[in-house]
């Protein structure tokens, strides 16, 4: 067991773990985050992604010790004020999540590439949800919330 400093959604958390404990685990079962979901388990599904210093991670077999001094967002650090960014509520609007599981994943990517290109093309989109499935088959609804924010020129609400 170890003490690591993560930075989490703009928090610092000292957390006891074994280093090599996969970064999923410590935000679900220690800091409580649960909207990245542990899917396969072995990084392809995207289920568990995050950002990490702006970058589309996933966080299931990466160890947390890994991302001392990095600042972490989830799918819950998105939100302001209690209200969700732009993407999220396109997705809402958009009925772009079925049984949910994949939709923390998709939204974190998407916004990771919003943020870095807020108008992307269909290629790039296609490209940075390229890890991501969906088995519920809400793949366009998807696509359409993001072409919704893109069209509308900001991802923050």
């Amino acid at each position: 067991m170890a003490k690591i400093s993560l930075k989490v959604n703009g928090k610092t958390h000292e957390v006891d773990c074994d280093p090599e404990t996969p970064l999923i685990y410590v935000l679900r079962n220690q800091l409580d985050l649960v909207g990245a979901k542990l899917g396969c388990g072995l990084e392809q599904c995207g289920a568990c992604a995050v950002m990490v210093d702006g970058d589309h991670v996933l966080s299931c077999v990466r160890a947390a010790s890994e991302f001392a001094g990095s600042e972490i967002t989830t799918v819950e650090g998105l939100a302001k004020d209690g209200r969700p960014s732009a993407l999220q509520q396109a997705f809402i609007d958009e009925g772009a999540a079925q049984c949910g599981y994949c939709t923390a994943g998709l939204v974190v990517a998407a916004t990771a590439l919003l943020e870095k290109n807020p108008k992307p093309d269909d290629a790039e989109i296609r490209e940075a949800l390229h890890e991501h499935l969906c088995r519920c088959g809400s793949h366009l609804r998807v696509l359409k919330a993001i072409d919704r924010v893109v069209k509308g020129g900001s991802i923050n609400a």
